[in-house]
Parts: structure tokens; C-alpha cells; sequence
């Protein structure tokens, strides 16, 4: 088998071994009827797809429509149980194909590291260089609890375990005995996922999105992460240079997760602090548990091997100051044992005693002094990569194990300071103020050593709670380190004024302080997150009105002038729809970079990017490529959310791909820069000029939809399963801020939840083909300038086949049945059309383009899983509409019914491995 085994081979011959099991299983419980009725339903779809009947058409309507419990829910169980072993099998055919490029002599897998470091090398760049680029390279990942994990962990986990069998079956070692073996369990596994409820009953409390989070550090990145920086050591090592070299720790993981205020009430000061406390007591378990097995392995004897005397007496001192003598290891002349006794005493001790570590610096300092002097004895090219691979990691996670940020809505701090400066009568009504007399106020407060705050209870209970925010991350640095919280982002970040007023409610709580020669201390960084298309374009102007003030620059050297931006991808798309929110993304980025240089200023871009297409998803290695090329040695800074965090990193070989992917990217693209500053490809002016029009013109027509039509809103809340959705139960978060049914105040999740759900996926796509068409057409060359620009800009190219792939995904066909949920028919058939009509538009435009004559053409393996996937989730569709229908008109429906709903928005996001 060579690496380009097809998809319909290996791929294929798994998925049709699970669907064969689940198809004994069906019989198994609902006899030869039930399967007969699955397999006719999807046969007549698959006749449709082919070829489309009105008979037959009308015959699977009524098949649909007659489905009685319980065998509806069997059928609606059945579409959805093959797709969580699709989705299995398609993770472990990633995995086979990379184990295929390993194996196979002179090829290498694109963006793997191997390869990376193969393209580094032909830059010409000195060991020095590359070195330099390698410590300006920073990506974070950010984990939140955004509500968009439809399957339950239970599902997840028995997914895992029936992806271990599929992989034991490619060993070409395996027995006809051991064959058995596996394929037994595989019944068991795919058995037990029949058996399990895939709906929770309950909507999952804060601590439960935690301990979700948790788990992918537990089972899987606390070991995979450090893996990625030795392959690149060792890369570089073999084909650059025989040096040591030092790569640093330029991935780590972050989280919102029991951070994240916005417009959730249940995140409180108590959750953040218990969240806090949670991870610290995995990652001390993760030290310990690799500590006993380092004990294990550490057997050197004094007597075997030269040890350096100045240990061995610090050891001895070190027994008597930390251990009793029933502590102490018995063997004396098992050095490192004894130390690893000493290094196991203190971490245990942590938080409970003096002699337990207090900074995560000290226990990497104890096990570097253990590593240096056993590599002492070893050839000079040979590490001992077990030591050095536990030093990674508490250098990675310290004793926090992973960054919490704090966000927070803007108007949440405006009340605050309003209260508050007119409590101590410095203005009866702040937040009436205009900007310009709120800026003054501010600086003046931040320029005062003097504390604003008079006692808690002379306040109200909102802003009593946010002060104890802010006095909590005072109490979390003391406790867990300051690397525990280190930013806190301001959502719907309007003017300058919204970032100084978090600066002085930290100025209050001593997070910012102000010394007697003038100087500012920092805490904490302050991040605006800009989100609409407004917001965006006022970016620049907001951060250079605060760049140019001195109050400000204080912050900014008090936190080594560093300055985290965060970019909002959804609220801007739905705001603007994805071709202007992109562009305008696109050029905020670019001209608050240029305008930073001019300050000095070194900038972090958080990118607050969905799993949808129409929140900004994507691969993490193409939004790296995809942003202005002058901003690559900028800090990155990605969320992981939703089905994004089990479909990368619920595998260890998955996870390890993806953050190879990443560290390919950035690495390779920074070198590429570094090689050649002066050459450095920029984007032409042409090229810009085209984005400015295609913009313009698409911003119009999406909002003369979504905006401008009064019917739209009916349409999007009758068309849709938008109000069943809140029923579903997968996060702590409401879906409107404030619980406010207003266009404005609904998320960015639902809205695409919903969109995806009944197949128009129109957040991904719509309008984006007015605004090529509108460029194609002003001049007959501008259908080469545009493939020009996707076959060498990568913004374009990744936004191109982002709107392939939400084309190919959506189906209009489907998007037409939920026309029937539409009370009104003229409404219903008028607003289609134009979706229809902007649909067909934006295929062409698309196709012209890329010189393709069907979407996705080079991507063969993702259009073959789409295609393989839709006549299993036509069905699902369709009776998502039947019972919806049947749930809308009925004043008392069943709980059956309300269930059955539920399962088939769960099937629908399941096949489509996406919800918002």
C-alpha cells in the first residue's frame, strides 16, 4: 500500500465493516424490520441523489412521515450511530496515512516537520538565524467552553476505544486468533454506543465544561506537546546542524473555561477559583505519577558510574532538611533515587507546608541538576529524553497547568466605574459622558496613587462582584503563580475608554500600582477584543489613541511593551457576513501591526476563530498562512472550541498532527521572512483594491438580507431549528446575552448552529458570490487578477476554499425542505430564492476562479466524505422537519417527541461534523 491509497480502499473497507456490525446490531434489536426500514430510507435518498424522482420523492416524504415510535427513534438512532463510526473511521485513516508517509522511504508528509526543517534549510539561513527564529515563535491555544459539543464525552470515549481496535487491525503482525479478538470487542464497543443515551438531561454546570477540559490535558496533551518540540530538535539536529539545539516552548495551551464571563451568570469568582484549584491538582498528579516512573528507571549506582561529589552533598543536606528518616531512600549510593525522594517529598508538600515547592521553577531546576549529571556519563549525541521530556513539560504547564484568561462585556466595567465614581462624587453619571471627558477622567484616576474605593458594602451586589474578580486574580498569582491569569479581554471593545476602565478597577485591587518615582508595576494585560465590522474598523484608531498617551505606554512597559488584540470571527461574520468580516479582519491586523512598529510596540493577535466555516474554522495551519505575512512574527493566539477540541485532540496521533501542522506553519513561514525581509512577498496593491469592492459589494447585499428585509428574522426562526436548539443541553452559557430574544444580543453559536442544522450554512457563504461577481465583472481581466491572487496570496486561497467547502456542505435540496416550517409560503419561497439565486451566484464565481469544473476538486479525500455522508444525513433532515412540524403545531407535546427532535439535531451535527 503506498501513501496514496485511495480513499475508497482501506477507508472505505472500514466504514463498511462498522456499518455491517451496527447492521447485525439493528436486527439484533429491532429485528429484520427495523434494519429493512433504514436500509429502504436510505437507498430511496440515495436513488434521489443519483437522479431525482418525484415518486420516489414522494415516497420516502410518506415513509418518513409514517414512522411510529418506537420505531422512529430507532431509525433516527440508526442514521446517527453510523456517523459517529464514520467520523471514527475517517480519524483513523489520518493516522494510517501519516504511519504510510513514516514507512515509506524519501517521502515526507506536507507540513510535517521533517519536511519543514528540509525547506529551512534551503533559505540559507545561519544556525544563528534560524536559532533567532525560532525564539520569536509564539503560538497559544486557547480552550473554551462554547457551547458546540453536541456528543456526549461517554460517546467520545467509546469512539476512542473502537478507533485502538481499528488500529490493532492494521498491524500486519496481528493473528487470525488475535483478528477475532478485535473484532469481538469492536461489537462490543459499537454495541455499547447503541445502548448509551447520546442526549444529556441536564445542561452541563460550569465545573462540568472544566473537568471536559481537563481531560484532553489528562489523557492527551500533558504527554503529546512536549513530542512536537523533541521531532523538531531532532529534525534540526539531522539536517541542519549537529549543535544542541534549544527550541523553546513556542505551543502552550490556554483556557477560558471557568474564565469566561461574557454573558454567562454562572461563572462567579467561587467557579473561577475552584477552576484554578482543579488544574493544579492534575498537573501536581501529572508530576507525580511521572516522577515515580522517572524513580523507576534512575537506578545509577555511585558504584557503577562517576557522579558529581557537589550533589551528592547537596542531596545529603537536602534528606535532612525535607525528609524523615522512613522517607528517605535506603540504598545511599542510588544518588538519583535519593533526590527523586527529595523532588517527591516537596511537590507533595505543595500549598501545605514550607517545604513544599513554591514555584514550578524550582522543581525544573531540581530535575535539570539530575539530568546534567547523568548525561555526564553518555556519548555526547545521546539525551536522555524521558528527564528532559518532564522538564518540557513543567516548564509548560508549571504548577497552573494552563493559562486562564478572564473576559468580561464591556458595559459589565462601565457600570462598575460608573457606581463607583459616583459613590466617591467624581461624576454623577460617567457612563453619559463623552468619550473624550471619559478618557480624561480616567487617565486622571490612573495617574493618582491614591485608592478610589470606599467599603465593599456601600456598593451594589454587580459591582461588589467585580471587584472580587479582580481581587481574585490578586489571589490567584500570590497562589498558583502569575502565570495563572495573565490577560483579561473586554468583549464589544467600542473606544479607548473600555480598556482604561479595566486599568482602574485593576489600580483598585493593586494588580496595577503606581511607585513614588512615577513608574508603573502590571499584573496583568488588558485586550480588547474587536468584533463587528464597526468595532474592526475602528481598531486602529482606538489602539493609537492609547499608544500615543503616557498613562497608557506606563501599562504597556510595565508589561514589557507587549499588546494582546483579540479578534472576534463570528460576531463580525454575522454582523457583515464571512467575505467582509474576513477582509475587514484581514486589515485591522495589518494596520494596527504597521501602527505598533511606529510605537515600538510588539503585538499578540488572538484570533477568536468557531469550528464553522462561518465562525472563521479552518485548519489551524491555514489560518496561521492566512495572515498578512508581516504580522507572522507577531504572537498567535487561537481558540479551540465545541467538536473542535475531541476532533483534535481526543487522539494522541490526531493531536500530534495538528500541533505539528501549526508549528510547521509558523516555523516555515517565519524563515522564509527571515531569509529574505527585503523580498518578503507582500500582497499586491491590485489585489487589495479587488478585496475593497468584493467587500463593499458583499457587505451590501448581506445586509440588505439579514438587515434590510423585515421578514428576514421570521424566516430565520420559522426555517430553522433555532428554538429547539436551547433544549439540546450542551453548555453552561445562555444563548442570548442578557436572555434577550433581539437579533443583536443572540450569539454567534446559535446563529450558526441553527444555519447548519437546516443545511443553508448561509452564515459560511451568502453574499460572498454578489461581491466576486461584482469585481468579475468590471473588467474582462479581473478573472485572472482573482486566480492570480488564489494560486499566490494565502489569505485568498484559504478563503476561497473555505467558501468551497461551505458550498459543497450546505444543500439547497435539504435547505428547501424546512420551507414547510415557514407559515407564511410567500415569505418562505421569496427569501429562498434568494439564498438559491446567491448560492448558484457564488458556485460560479467560484469555479471561474479556481479553473475547477466542481468544487473541492483538489481536496479529493474531504468532497469523497461529504458525498459519502449525504444520503445518510438527507433522511435525518427530512424527519428533523416532519417532527419539528408536528413539535410546533401540537400545545402539549410528548417528551417522546421533544426527544426524538433532539436526536435528529444531534444526527444532523454528527454527519456533518460541525455544529457552530
Amino acid at each position: 500500500m503506498t501513501v496514496q491509497t485511495t480513499y475508497k480502499t482501506s477507508l472505505q473497507q472500514d466504514v463498511n465493516m462498522l456499518g455491517n456490525i451496527l447492521g447485525e446490531i439493528l436486527v439484533l434489536h429491532g429485528g429484520k424490520e427495523l434494519l429493512d426500514k433504514v436500509e429502504t430510507i436510505r437507498k430511496m435518498t440515495k436513488s434521489i441523489r443519483t437522479e431525482f424522482d418525484r415518486v420516489t420523492y414522494n415516497k420516502l416524504k410518506e415513509e418518513i412521515s409514517s414512522l411510529k415510535p418506537p420505531m422512529r427513534k430507532q431509525v433516527i438512532r440508526a442514521f446517527s450511530i453510523y456517523f459517529h463510526l464514520v467520523n471514527v473511521a475517517e480519524q483513523n485513516h489520518r493516522i494510517r496515512r501519516r504511519r504510510q508517509y513514516l514507512l515509506e522511504e524519501g517521502t515526507s508528509q506536507p507540513f510535517s516537520l521533517e519536511q519543514t526543517v528540509r525547506k529551512v534549510k534551503s533559505y540559507s539561513l545561519n544556525d544563528e538565524e534560524i536559532q533567532n527564529v525560532l525564539n520569536d515563535l509564539s503560538i497559544e491555544l486557547i480552550m473554551t467552553a462554547h457551547p458546540t459539543e453536541a456528543t456526549k464525552r461517554t460517546v467520545l470515549e467509546t469512539q476512542k476505544r473502537i478507533s485502538e481496535n481499528l488500529r490493532k487491525l492494521d498491524n500486519p503482525l496481528i493473528t487470525k486468533r488475535e483478528r477475532a479478538a478485535v473484532k469481538d470487542s469492536l461489537f462490543n464497543e459499537v454495541i455499547t454506543l447503541w445502548h448509551t443515551d447520546e442526549l444529556r438531561h441536564r445542561k452541563p454546570e460550569v465545573l462540568d465544561e472544566v473537568k471536559n477540559g481537563l481531560y484532553y490535558f489528562n489523557q492527551v496533551l500533558f504527554d503529546t506537546l512536549p513530542d512536537v518540540f523533541w521531532e523538531l530538535e531532532m529534525q534540526l539536529q539531522e539536517q541542519i546542524s549537529e549543535k544542541e539545539w534549544q527550541v523553546p516552548n513556542f505551543i502552550r495551551f490556554g483556557s477560558w473555561i471557568g474564565g469566561d464571563r461574557d454573558g454567562n451568570p454562572n461563572v462567579t469568582p467561587e467557579i473561577t477559583w475552584t477552576t484554578l484549584e482543579m488544574q493544579q491538582k492534575l498537573i501536581l498528579k501529572k508530576y507525580e505519577a511521572s516522577l515515580i516512573e522517572l524513580m523507576k528507571r534512575f537506578s545509577q549506582s555511585t558504584e557503577r558510574q562517576s557522579i558529581n561529589q557537589e550533589l551528592i552533598d547537596k542531596v545529603e543536606k537536602e534528606e535532612e532538611l525535607y525528609l524523615k528518616d522512613s522517607e528517605k531512600w535506603r540504598i545511599k549510593s542510588e544518588i538519583y533515587r535519593r533526590k527523586f525522594a527529595v523532588i517527591l517529598k516537596r511537590l507533595r508538600e505543595k500549598g501545605k507546608s514550607s517545604h513544599g515547592y513554591q514555584y514550578a521553577e524550582e522543581l525544573a531546576a531540581d530535575l535539570k541538576e539530575i539530568q546534567t549529571n547523568a548525561e555526564k556519563n553518555l556519548p555526547e549525541n545521546k539525551k536522555l529524553k524521558s528527564i528532559r521530556k518532564l522538564i518540557r513539560q513543567v516548564e509548560l504547564f508549571g504548577f497552573h497547568l494552563a493559562t486562564l484568561d478572564i473576559r468580561n462585556h464591556s458595559g459589565e466595567h462601565e457600570a462598575a466605574i460608573t457606581e463607583i465614581l459616583k459613590t466617591v462624587h467624581l461624576a454623577d453619571d460617567y457612563s453619559a459622558l463623552p468619550e473624550s471627558e471619559k478618557q480624561k477622567l480616567l487617565f486622571d484616576i490612573l495617574a493618582n496613587p491614591r485608592p478610589l474605593l470606599l467599603t465593599d458594602d456601600r456598593y451594589t451586589e454587580a459591582t461588589q462582584e467585580m471587584l472580587s474578580v479582580f481581587r481574585l486574580i490578586k489571589r490567584a498569582h500570590e497562589e498558583f503563580g502569575k502565570r495563572a491569569i495573565e490577560v483579561y479581554i473586554i468583549s464589544m471593545t467600542e473606544a479607548p475608554s473600555d480598556l482604561l476602565e479595566v486599568l482602574v478597577l485593576a489600580k483598585e485591587t493593586g494588580l496595577y500600582r503606581i511607585n513614588q518615582d512615577g513608574s508603573v508595576e502590571s499584573d496583568l494585560n488588558v485586550a480588547p477584543l474587536l468584533e463587528t465590522i464597526d468595532d474592526l474598523k475602528a481598531g486602529p484608531e482606538i489602539m493609537k489613541t492609547l499608544f500615543e498617551t503616557d498613562i497608557y505606554r506606563n501599562q504597556l512597559r510595565a508589561r514589557n511593551d507587549h499588546q494582546e488584540i483579540m479578534l472576534g470571527y463570528s460576531d463580525g461574520s454575522k454582523d457583515g457576513g464571512t467575505l467582509s468580516a474576513n477582509w475587514e479582519l484581514f486589515k485591522a491586523q495589518k494596520d494596527i501591526h504597521r501602527m505598533a512598529r511606529e510605537y515600538n510596540i510588539r503585538l499578540k493577535y488572538f484570533h477568536g476563530r468557531g469550528g464553522s466555516l462561518g465562525r472563521g474554522g479552518g485548519s489551524l495551519h491555514t489560518s496561521i498562512l492566512s495572515q498578512p505575512v508581516e504580522t507572522l512574527g507577531d504572537g498567535v493566539k487561537i481558540t479551540e472550541q465545541g467538536e473542535v477540541l475531541s476532533s483534535r485532540y481526543l487522539l494522541e496521533d490526531i493531536a500530534y498532527r495538528n500541533l505539528e501542522q501549526a508549528a510547521s506553519a509558523l516555523f516555515e513561514s517565519s524563515a522564509r521572512v527571515a531569509s529574505a525581509p527585503d523580498r518578503m512577498q507582500l500582497r499586491k496593491e491590485e489585489w487589495e483594491r479587488a478585496m475593497e469592492v468584493m467587500s463593499e459589494k458583499s457587505l451590501e447585499k448581506y445586509q440588505s438580507l439579514v438587515f434590510g428585509d423585515p421578514d428576514f428574522l421570521t424566516y430565520f426562526n420559522e426555517a430553522t431549528p433555532l428554538t429547539e436548539l436551547d433544549a439540546l443541553n450542551i453548555g453552561s452559557r445562555p444563548m442570548s446575552r442578557k436572555n434577550s430574544k433581539r437579533f443583536e444580543n443572540l450569539r454567534a453559536i446559535p446563529w450558526v448552529f441553527a444555519w447548519t442544522q437546516s443545511r443553508h450554512l448561509l452564515p459560511a457563504w451568502y453574499a460572498a458570490g454578489t461581491g466576486l461577481q461584482a469585481f468579475i465583472e468590471q473588467d474582462d481581466r479581473n478573472v485572472e487578477i482573482l486566480q492570480t491572487m488564489y494560486n499566490e496570496w494565502s489569505f485568498f486561497h484559504a478563503t476561497i476554499n473555505n467558501l468551497q467547502k461551505a458550498l459543497l456542505t450546505a444543500d439547497m435540496g435539504s435547505a428547501k425542505e424546512y420551507l414547510d416550517l415557514v407559515e407564511d409560503p410567500e415569505i418562505a419561497e421569496r427569501i429562498f430564492n434568494n439564498i438559491l439565486d446567491e448560492y448558484k451566484r457564488t458556485k460560479a464565481a467560484l469555479l471561474q476562479i479556481t479553473g475547477n469544473e466542481a468544487l473541492l476538486s483538489h481536496s479529493p479525500n474531504i468532497r469523497e466524505s461529504i458525498h459519502l455522508r449525504n444520503p445518510y444525513v438527507d433522511p435525518l433532515n427530512i424527519m428533523q422537519v416532519d417532527l419539528i412540524k408536528k413539535l410546533r403545531d401540537t400545545t402539549n407535546p410528548s417528551v417522546e417527541l421533544e426527544i426524538d427532535v433532539l436526536l435528529t439535531i444531534n444526527g444532523v451535527a454528527a454527519g456533518l461534523v460541525n455544529t457552530g
